[in-house]
């Protein structure tokens, strides 16, 4: 049993992890930013998996201060935290000519800045334990670019040269640190979609379909595993082969 804290785990890939990591019988936190019914009906369902405990948190992971207060309160709930999943995204999509301050510094602050404050604080837990897996979550627009997505691309693939460096830092303390880039996958916006977009972006994708959460939740549970210790610096690409690699 890991003790794990799950960032933007309301909806989405981050409800995917937290249920994963609950059914293998994990304690998670459930953090959320605004919406905490829906966090709290994630939590239900963690505790209906089987996960050893259920804490639900909420933060402002684009405030420094909230961010670490959040780690905090996660190692104190727990008794310790073990496994930090930085999951907590936004997007504020539009072309560079037409993208605001606001839109790029709240990209950034929350992304990639927020994940650098939730780290540095769970970085000091598990160097007391000598044991800890970190497990970045990126895109693989980080890798490839995207129009229209300039902040939002510069935090991802900032968030690869992060994984990185800290994965050197740690390693001898028991501490591993990776990334996965999930690709197209199922979520309320990709079924939004015109479907002649979504025939286009299939075009590209070899598997020819979306991604579920699930399939990334599982990819990250097993970076947090015990059998994923010599794994380290790694950015895993969930996206049915459409990144060249």
């Amino acid at each position: 049993m890991r003790k794990a804290l799950v960032t933007g785990s309301s909806r989405g890939i981050g409800r995917a992890i937290v249920l994963e990591l609950a059914r293998q019988g994990n304690a998670v936190v459930v953090h959320y930013g605004s919406n905490r019914s829906a966090a709290e009906a994630v939590a239900e369902e963690a505790r209906a998996l089987g996960a050893a405990e259920v804490v639900l948190l909420g933060a402002d992971v684009s405030k420094p201060t909230e961010a670490a207060r959040l780690v905090v309160e996660a190692g104190a709930a727990l008794g310790g935290l073990e496994v930090l999943v930085n999951n907590a995204g936004i997007t504020r999509d539009t072309l560079l000519i037409r993208m605001k301050d606001e839109d790029w510094d709240t990209v950034i602050q929350t992304n990639l800045t927020g994940v650098f404050h939730t780290t540095r604080e769970a970085v000091k837990l598990m160097m007391k334990a000598r044991w800890g897996r970190i497990i970045n979550i990126t895109s693989v627009v980080g890798l490839l670019g995207n129009p229209g997505q300039a902040n939002y691309v510069a935090a991802k693939a900032a968030l690869i040269g992060f994984t990185r460096s800290v994965a050197k830092e740690y390693a001898t303390r028991g501490i591993t640190v990776n990334a996965v880039a999930p690709g197209f996958i199922e979520s309320d916006m990709t079924s939004k979609l015109p479907e002649a977009v979504q025939a286009e972006y299939l075009k590209q994708i070899p598997t020819g379909r979306f991604g579920k959460p699930e399939e990334v939740a599982q990819a990250v549970a097993f970076l947090a595993s015990e059998g994923a210790a010599y794994i380290n610096g790694q950015t895993l690409c969930v996206d049915g082969g459409l990144t060249p690699h």
